[in-house]
């Protein structure tokens, strides 16, 4: 429900070569891209209940609508940006703009669960072309003195529109239908293929070798078959003979991406970035804290609407304290962090996520949404507002400037990971309530707060990796 950390490390890592002509179209373009694709995640959440109905699925069923999109985005994420640096910015980016729209057109259009699913892996796929390449347009057209500006505009406005996404897809499927929240995306990319006509291409001309097609391959096999194994087992409500089958796949096939990915000449996911600690600490903690942060919110409309007999729009507006808490606090966070570290921000943050996720355990049914809801979303927001810039901020410290759009595009496809598994593995929970979602959720942010205390001890601009030409 809230954009993934480290985005703006894109749009740093990137150097530039575009006029000032195509400044404003550009940024236009990427803010309305973004936007299209923080709107879509955030509001088909809320919709999901609803849609849950009219096709008649099971909640296990129902995952595969968020997991299928998650995964082929998790997984093509580092790959969108190099094929954007490789044949052209505004190619790639225009490309996915087009899958993405033509894909919601399709669940907008889906007639049962199957055909919806499938119309979410493609838009997945749309997404991880759009994603990076909104970002790396802006570093490519504004230089250094103008690109801090552009980036205070993207991140300010993009903010707010992943704000009212659940707001507005609350509002679409009660006053029309679900298939709504899909065909929204429609206007929106006319008006992104309206923006990029005026926009000039760039590439980067020292890019070079092949693709890490088979890295990807392997990222998408894993991830899918261990969400897989953890749906089949909640469906089952138990460990099945299936479920063990997907855990085996999964692990085999992500251990033999790290085999291919210390081995291949232009991995998608260099390992020697990990020879930082502070790199390797904060993408630990950014896994634990968004498998908590999307595992735990992706029941809460469940909850609302189902248990709580909250209205779709009211279940949309639940979340909104968390999210402008969020926004406000980032800017403060990020510059706490990059003056005293990250260390005590990110362990004190994750604390107070952790005690936001216990505020939901027992909200009780039918009791007023001010006493109990209202108080939750406040502290879970507090807690994430201090912790999302300072994990950008550390991400980027830990690496030599010029490797700043590598490093961020791995803590995004870490987050990304991260709220896949987080889904998967405690939707297992929810088969016995609320509770037992929300108390683990707890645990993997009091995790995330050890990691953070205990292996972020040197400074946030130390740089361990030091690739070779």
């Amino acid at each position: 429900m809230l954009r993934e950390p480290c985005s703006e490390g894109v749009i740093r890592g990137t150097k530039a070569q575009g006029t000032v002509r195509a400044q404003r179209a550009v940024l236009s373009a990427a803010i309305v891209g973004s936007s299209m694709v923080f709107v879509d995640g955030s509001a088909v959440n809320v919709a999901l209940p609803i849609l849950q109905r009219e096709l008649h699925a099971s909640l296990a069923q129902t995952q595969w609508v968020v997991e299928a999109y998650a995964l082929f985005l998790a997984a093509l994420l580092l790959v969108g940006g190099s094929l954007g640096d490789r044949y052209g910015r505004r190619l790639v980016f225009a490309y996915g703009t087009l899958v993405f729209v033509l894909a919601s057109l399709a669940c907008a259009l889906s007639t049962n669960l199957t055909m919806l699913v499938a119309a979410r892996a493609v838009q997945g796929i749309g997404a991880a072309l759009l994603a990076p390449g909104s970002l790396a347009l802006i570093g490519a057209s504004f230089d250094v003195s103008t690109r801090g500006r552009a980036i205070g505009v993207w991140s300010a406005t993009t903010a707010v529109t992943s704000s009212l996404g659940p707001l507005i897809g609350g509002i679409l499927v009660q006053a029309l239908s679900w298939r709504w929240v899909f065909a929204l995306n429609v206007p929106l990319a006319v008006v992104v293929f309206a923006l990029l006509r005026t926009v000039e291409e760039s590439k980067d001309v020292e890019a070079s070798g092949t693709l890490d097609w088979s890295g990807a391959l392997l990222v998408a096999l894993g991830l899918g078959a261990l969400t897989y194994a953890a749906l089949d087992a909640q469906g089952a409500g138990r460990g099945t003979a299936t479920a063990w089958f997907g855990v085996a796949i999964g692990v085999l096939a992500l251990a033999a991406f790290i085999v291919r990915e210390r081995m291949a000449r232009n991995p998608m996911m260099p390992l020697r970035i990990f020879a930082s600690r502070t790199f390797l600490g904060t993408n630990v903690a950014t896994l634990l804290l968004y498998a908590a942060l999307g595992g735990a919110l992706y029941f809460v409309p469940f909850e609302l609407i189902n248990h709580q007999h909250y209205s779709v729009t009211a279940a949309g507006a639940a979340l909104l304290p968390m999210i402008a808490l969020i926004a406000l606090l980032s800017r403060p966070a990020g510059a706490v962090s990059d003056r005293h570290g990250a260390r005590l921000p990110l362990t004190v943050g994750a604390s107070i996520a952790g005690l936001g996720f216990l505020l939901f355990v027992e909200p009780g049914i039918g009791r007023d949404y001010w006493s109990t809801f209202f108080p939750a979303a406040c502290v879970l927001g507090l807690g994430m507002g201090i912790v999302v810039a300072p994990l950008t901020t550390t991400v980027l410290g830990a690496v030599s400037p010029e490797h700043a759009g590598v490093a961020s595009g791995i803590n995004n496809t870490v987050a990304r990971a991260g709220g896949l598994l987080g889904i998967a593995a405690l939707g297992f929970g929810y088969t016995t309530g609320m509770r037992t979602v929300m108390l683990a959720a707890v645990a993997l942010a009091a995790a995330a707060a050890f990691v953070s205390w205990v292996m972020l001890r040197t400074p946030p601009t130390e740089s361990a990796y030091r690739p070779g030409p």
